[in-house]
């Protein structure tokens, strides 16, 4: 049963929230993380800044003018000396709004893909409470200009991902998203490279956050920079060690079970061919023995890593409740 995440099909949305007053709408933030975006970068910052107080842009080690044309466009510059990839340029957005105290950010893409006018969009049910988490969908009601074959590849990874990390939305990949305060203060990403939206789909059940998707649209100005098959062949691999740190049962139960099954078709055709020709088929007994070891560690290996990753999100919510009592303690 996948955790259920809400879709809202709405239209342009605005700041104005019953919850939110103007003191809110200034502790927002709009964030950037870019990496050689110097084409791009001044004009998304420069319509990013019609619609939030702040831009941030994380200049993630850019061996071109991205920073310095950011910052002439109005942005905040944060800068990594070095390439560390998307998931740390988050984790220092992250960072950064715990510091400011900042109540919401919205992440677009430095590259113009996305629309600076539907920031409200995505910004509104964070804005109005009713999400932790927004995720911009290219594929709900709003057609957008992607190529065919970007469509089938995406679908295909949202599917694989949807099935590893048991949360079900529409654009696992899409990077137009919102996070609340509550997101803020919870989420920090270990992966590498591009991860880091499939490691939030697997936190979402973790942290039982609230995630809602709303349309948006989507401009493909250039061919992309990456192999669009070895991007894909790099996201499966990510996923595949997510779902062995967060869902070991299935990474090593599912083929753990299904040598077993091997086994014992195997073991059949060994008994098939002794009583034909009471001889043991050497080969099919050893392939039998092999797939049953296989299957038996596999499954253990799956039970004791549930078991321990278990334990410790155990002991990681005992040590946050008697944070949260001792700070409580002390402020008295």
């Amino acid at each position: 049963m996948y955790t259920s995440v809400r879709i809202e099909k709405c239209g342009e949305a605005s700041f104005t929230s019953p919850s939110w007053g103007i003191n809110h709408f200034q502790s927002l933030a709009v964030v950037i993380p870019a990496y050689n975006e110097e084409r791009f970068i001044g004009s998304v910052v420069i319509h990013a800044l019609r619609y939030a107080p702040k831009v941030i842009v994380i200049d993630d080690g850019s061996s071109d003018a991205t920073a310095y044309i950011a910052e002439q466009a109005g942005a905040t510059v944060i800068k990594h000396e070095t390439n560390l990839g998307k998931s740390e340029a988050v984790n220092t957005a992250l960072k950064w709004a715990k510091q400011n105290d900042t109540q919401a950010l919205v992440f677009i893409d430095g590259d113009g893909q996305h629309k600076p006018d539907e920031i409200l969009r995505v910004f509104e049910p964070i804005l109005a409470g009713k999400a932790d988490l927004v995720v911009g969908s290219r594929f709900l009601t709003i057609k957008s200009e992607i190529p065919v074959y970007r469509q089938i590849g995406q679908h295909l990874l949202t599917s694989f991902v949807n099935l590893a990390s048991n949360v079900a939305v529409t654009d696992s990949q899409s990077g137009f998203r919102a996070y609340s305060r509550r997101a803020i203060e919870l989420l920090h990403f270990n992966g590498s490279g591009l991860s880091v939206e499939s490691e939030m789909q697997f936190l979402i059940e973790e942290h039982t956050l609230r995630v809602v998707e709303v349309p948006i649209s989507v401009i493909y100005k250039e061919k992309s920079k990456r192999n669009p098959f070895s991007h894909g062949m790099q996201i499966i691999s990510n996923v595949a060690r997510l779902m062995g740190q967060h869902r070991p049962l299935l990474m090593f139960g599912i083929p753990g079970l299904f040598a077993i099954l091997m086994s014992v078709i195997t073991g059949l055709l060994v008994f098939d061919i002794y009583s034909e020709t009471h001889e043991v088929a050497l080969g099919y007994s050893l392939i039998t023995i092999m797939l049953i070891i296989l299957g038996v560690l596999s499954i253990f290996v799956g039970l004791i890593l549930h078991s321990v990753r278990a334990f410790f999100l155990d002991l990681k919510k005992t040590m946050q409740h008697n944070c949260v009592l001792s700070n409580r303690v002390s402020r008295r």
